[in-house]
């Protein structure tokens, strides 16, 4: 295996990896839960639940059995007037970014691709990946190594010198299914599910130091 410095391509989860989402998510879920009939759900659950899709975030907030497709849509109507009252990157994520070239780097997140593109838009840093893939962008999502692969494909990658960067077992079995090294951000919202990433961090500012870069 290279030095985490080595690698040309990194590929990036977003929430739980880049931005911190959840206390946007909390309160769209929980206007949702107003409209519903369900009990307000508290942050510190928010955080568990999210990480393989909208569909499944809302199975695990009301219920799988409750579950209706109308709720779905409600929730993303409601989620897109609250993107971004409060989500930020988490310290030293711009910093990161900033320095390697936009050419080398792809987001490959499960939240829908519209969502993705206007949170990105918002906090400005859109323009530092030519790849950006949201859940419903192919017919699989993670943990489905096909996102990555197609990101890798759109980069010009050669998935041994690539490393999928995430918080959550969904991006590790992406990463390692499609070939690339992976990195697990311990901070985030997920767990590793039992996996062994190749590397990992426990503060958002290590990944820098971690993939340093080359400037631009």
């Amino acid at each position: 295996m290279m030095n985490s410095a080595d690698y040309k391509y990194l590929l990036f989860d977003l929430d739980g990896t880049l931005v911190d989402s959840v206390a946007d998510l909390t309160t769209s879920l929980n206007l949702l839960a107003d409209e519903l009939g369900h009990p307000h759900l508290p942050p510190e659950h928010v955080r568990t639940i999210v990480g393989d899709g909208a569909t499944k975030l809302i199975k695990r907030a009301y219920g799988e059995e409750n579950y209706q497709r109308e709720q779905l849509f409600r929730f993303l109507a409601i989620y897109g007037e609250h993107l971004l009252d409060h989500t930020c990157c988490y310290q030293g994520i711009e910093e990161l970014l900033q320095s390697h070239p936009a050419d080398r780097m792809a987001l490959v997140t499960n939240k829908p691709h519209s969502l993705t593109i206007e949170l990105l838009e918002g906090l400005g840093i859109a323009r530092h990946f030519k790849v950006i893939f949201g859940g419903d962008s192919f017919a699989e999502k993670k943990p489905h190594p096909l996102p990555v692969q197609r990101a890798l494909t759109a980069l010009g990658a050669d998935p041994a010198q690539a490393v999928m960067i995430g918080d959550h077992h969904t991006d590790l079995h992406s990463g390692k299914g499609a070939g690339t090294a992976t990195c697990f951000c311990a901070y985030g919202l997920g767990h590793t599910g039992g996996l062994e990433p190749d590397f990992q961090v426990t503060a958002s500012t290590e990944l820098i130091k971690l993939f340093p870069g080359t400037g631009k």
